[in-house]
């Protein structure tokens, strides 16, 4: 029975080995995962509730709210459950972060990546748009602060000059996924897989844009607003 005053003991689960369970008295202590596959700190805040919450906080902290009453063991098996989305919670945390520090990007600079844009995209949509033999309007580059591309109905392509921050992997995936609608007007089962079938990294690099791409929205959006 350990004799900290942080915990106490309580009857074991009935089952032979078992471990006996244990739970803080207080609230807010730091505590941190062990014996598992995740090795999650977290923050504990007990209360009259009747369920587990997960907080990720804005400085990337993991915080859970449970019952006075409910095991450690029964906490932690759910912030294993769900290390995934503490995982992605996290890095568009410390995205924001990122973000709200990040220097603006000067007039000039936008300039110079549209022209960049204009010059390099229309190259990588012939060359995906020949692969996925399908046609397209007019391209249009854009200073967006919350898209990456667009497909009109009309098959009329936009694409955010900031485009040019990123690497080619991802500039192409942006592209696919455009010229896609020109098959599939929707985010179906169908249209993912036309995506994966002309560019299987596809994930790999929609998710390097999910990551980093908040900074550099947020560089452009402080741009407009000097």
């Amino acid at each position: 029975m350990p004799t900290s005053r942080h915990f106490h003991y309580i009857r074991p689960v009935r089952k032979v080995n078992a471990r006996p369970l244990f739970f803080p008295r207080v609230s807010g202590i730091l505590l941190r995962m062990k014996d598992r596959t995740a090795k999650i700190e977290y923050t504990l805040i007990r209360s009259a509730r009747r369920s587990i919450g997960i907080e990720v906080t804005p400085d990337g902290a993991v915080v859970v709210r449970a019952p006075r009453m409910t095991p450690l063991r029964q906490i932690e098996t759910l912030l294993e459950e769900k290390s995934a989305w503490i995982a992605r919670a996290r890095r568009k945390a410390s995205a924001r972060s990122q973000a709200a520090a990040a220097a603006p990007l000067t007039a000039q600079e936008l300039s110079a990546l549209r022209a960049q844009a204009k010059a390099y995209l229309p190259g990588r949509a012939a060359y995906y748009a020949q692969r996925l033999g399908v046609d397209y309007g007019r391209i249009t580059i854009r200073t967006q602060r919350t898209r990456w591309g667009s497909c009109s109905s009309r098959g009329d392509l936009s694409f955010n000059c900031l485009l040019m921050l990123t690497p080619p992997e991802v500039i192409d995936s942006v592209v696919v996924h455009e010229l896609c609608h020109r098959r599939h007007m929707d985010h179906s089962p169908q249209f993912y897989a036309e995506v994966h079938r002309v560019y299987p990294d596809y994930d790999k690099w929609h998710g390097w844009l999910r990551e980093h791409g908040p900074v550099l929205l947020a560089r452009a959006a402080a741009a407009t607003k000097a």
